[in-house]
């Protein structure tokens, strides 16, 4: 973004209405988005409350899209998921209440066919290396250290 650019607080708000339609943000990008923009701190507030006030930003509704859209594309982990909403600075009855998007048996499947699917890809011959080269993998992804652990001694014996 050119840095030389200035815009008018309606600029502005027009400019970010289409960015939160385009597709969900928090308030966290917003936020950094408009100090990009060189917009200064009442005008930030005054664009994020019009932002919030014609739904065009909604933290509970951010949530909710990116942990489905992180699970069901990325196959994260809810350790993972957690991590980047709070990063993002979401609260956590939001982050509670996204997490809840994830029924536990879609959870558990997911998992289980991500590991083994991981699995089957490591050629290593060693069964230690082997194990610790799957659960890398999956604690990356952000899945519980309790499950990696057991999932990947049962499949590498």
């Amino acid at each position: 973004m050119d840095n030389a650019k200035s815009y008018t607080v309606e600029e502005a708000m027009r400019k970010l209405e289409s960015y939160c339609a385009y597709q969900e943000r928090c308030h966290y990008e917003v936020n950094q988005k408009l100090r990009q923009m060189n917009m200064i701190p009442i005008a930030i507030d005054t664009i994020i409350s019009h932002l919030i006030e014609h739904n065009f930003l909604n933290e509970e509704r951010f949530a909710k899209s990116f942990t489905r859209g992180k699970f069901k594309i990325k196959k994260w982990g809810k350790n993972r998921i957690l991590r980047e909403l709070k990063y993002r600075q979401i609260s956590r009855f939001n982050i509670q209440t996204a997490l809840k998007e994830i029924s536990d048996d879609e959870y558990y499947e997911t998992f289980n066919a991500l590991a083994e699917k991981k699995a089957a890809q490591v050629t290593e011959k060693n069964p230690y290396k082997k194990k610790k080269k799957i659960a890398d993998y999956l604690l990356y992804r952000g899945w519980e250290s309790h499950l990696v652990y057991e999932k990947v001694n049962e499949l590498v014996s």
